[in-house]
């Protein structure tokens, strides 16, 4: 009978490595989080979250908005900080601009969405 206990596997949590890096304030940090919020109809907004304080994100929202030919803002969040939006869908599209542009490595970049 205690063979078979051992052989039980342990419950897998899908969701233990996002919990980590919520609970760890210094690891998600590192991150850049590139999202996308679904408004009315097929309008949606992606949003870029994490980049460090010493860049000006007025001047990153200015190229990004003049190289992908879409609107944006910067947000202020309590929580979150300062928050880039942008409209439409251009998680691919900033991410590419970020790594080429020098701001973020390609493995500091989370992209989130569906």
């Amino acid at each position: 009978m205690s063979e078979l206990d051992a052989q039980i596997p342990t419950t897998f949590d899908p969701f233990a490595e996002a919990n980590a890096e919520d609970s760890g304030a210094g690891s998600s940090k590192e991150y850049v989080h590139i999202r996308i919020q679904q408004r009315n109809g097929r309008k949606s907004l992606t949003t870029v979250q994490g980049l460090k304080k010493e860049f000006s994100y007025n001047k990153i929202l200015k190229d990004l908005k003049k190289e992908f030919c879409c609107n944006g803002t910067v947000v202020q969040d309590p929580e979150l900080g300062q928050v880039i939006q942008l409209q439409g869908d251009q998680r691919k599209n900033v991410s590419t601009f970020l790594v080429q542009a020098g701001i973020v490595k390609k493995e500091h970049i989370k992209i989130h969405g569906f």
